[in-house]
């Protein structure tokens, strides 16, 4: 009798071990970290994006969020490692617009733009900064004055990019081509890069967002000459557009998207939006972005897919009419 009596506290132990165990292993998965690959340094657009999201997303998503940054190549570097990471949810890619300029770019790339990912979230879009270095642009009021001075002076002034074939590199080069203006070129590997190239007058100026350039915007050392978007942004009132220097109708936006390996369910990719779309509307979220010089979208996936086809289009154009040679 006493053996059956052991028998069946040992069964009524191993089923409490087993239900643990299962617990124990639902818990660890839901806690699973979700990782955000950023492809640039810290200090760039994307990286303070992400990290204005990340503390709400974490609430929403229910497990720690954690942005990682894996800068080089002009993003390929991190846009590789999730092409190549577990299509499971936990491992996304926080990506500039070079995603959709690298296919016209770099013809030879380690993935497949658009078969090898699939759209989260077009998470927001800013109007570039065109900042120069303050002692060295004393004499312009804006980019329409630089512009005359540059065209007076050839090869006196460089602009720095966040890479070639980044937007910023596209963007300048248009305005170069209507204004018939040389400014030499001179490639960075990110935001941060760029900003100390133009604080240390290593290049005169650089495109960037409101958000990489304000800190050094209000301590006078960078002076903004110009904004990209149709609009003045309303942190910089008396700064005009671009439209406004002389160029109607001109408008570029660089953009953050969120994506997931292409074989992500639908089910989790749909999940992922509801949760960056959450934390992207969450007031305190919005406002830091807002303030930032961001424009929230928060679009669903087959959004994001959309407009990455879109810039792809249009900037291939440009680079095919131009013949602009993209080549590092």
């Amino acid at each position: 009798m006493r053996g059956t009596v052991l028998t069946r506290r040992q069964a009524v132990a191993l089923g409490a071990a087993a239900a643990a165990s299962g617990l124990s292993g639902l818990a660890q998965a839901e806690e699973t970290p979700m990782r955000l690959q950023v492809t640039f340094p810290p200090g760039g657009s994307t990286d303070i994006a992400s990290r204005i999201i990340q503390p709400r997303l974490s609430e929403l998503a229910g497990r720690p969020v954690i942005v990682e940054n894996r800068p080089g190549a002009a993003s390929q570097i991190a846009t590789q490692y999730v092409a190549k990471s577990a299509p499971d949810g936990n491992t996304l890619l926080v990506s500039f617009d070079t995603h959709a300029i690298n296919p016209i770019a770099k013809p030879k790339l380690p993935y497949d733009t658009f078969k090898d990912f699939t759209g989260v979230t077009l998470a927001v879009r800013f109007p570039l900064v065109i900042g120069a270095n303050a002692q060295a642009v004393q004499g312009a009021k804006d980019l329409r004055d630089f512009l005359k001075e540059a065209k007076a002076n050839p090869g006196k002034f460089s602009y720095a990019s966040t890479g070639v074939g980044s937007m910023n590199h596209l963007v300048m080069e248009d305005i170069k081509r209507r204004s018939g203006t040389f400014v030499l070129h001179v490639p960075f590997g990110g935001g941060g890069p760029a900003v100390q190239a133009v604080l240390g007058n290593v290049t005169t100026l650089t495109l960037l967002s409101y958000a990489a350039l304000r800190g050094q915007i209000s301590a006078g050392k960078i002076k903004p000459l110009a904004v990209t978007g149709a609009k003045r942004l309303p942190e910089l009132p008396d700064v005009p557009t671009v439209a406004e220097c002389g160029f109607p109708g001109f408008e570029a936006y660089s953009w953050i998207g969120i994506f997931a390996p292409s074989a992500t369910p639908a089910a989790t990719v749909q999940r992922l939006t509801k949760e960056f779309q959450g934390a992207l509307q969450t007031p305190d979220v919005h406002s830091k972005l807002t303030a930032a010089g961001f424009e929230v979208i928060g679009s669903d996936g087959p959004g994001l897919d959309k407009h990455t086809h879109q810039e792809y289009e249009r900037w291939r154009k440009f680079v095919q009419e131009t013949k602009l040679k993209l080549e590092e």
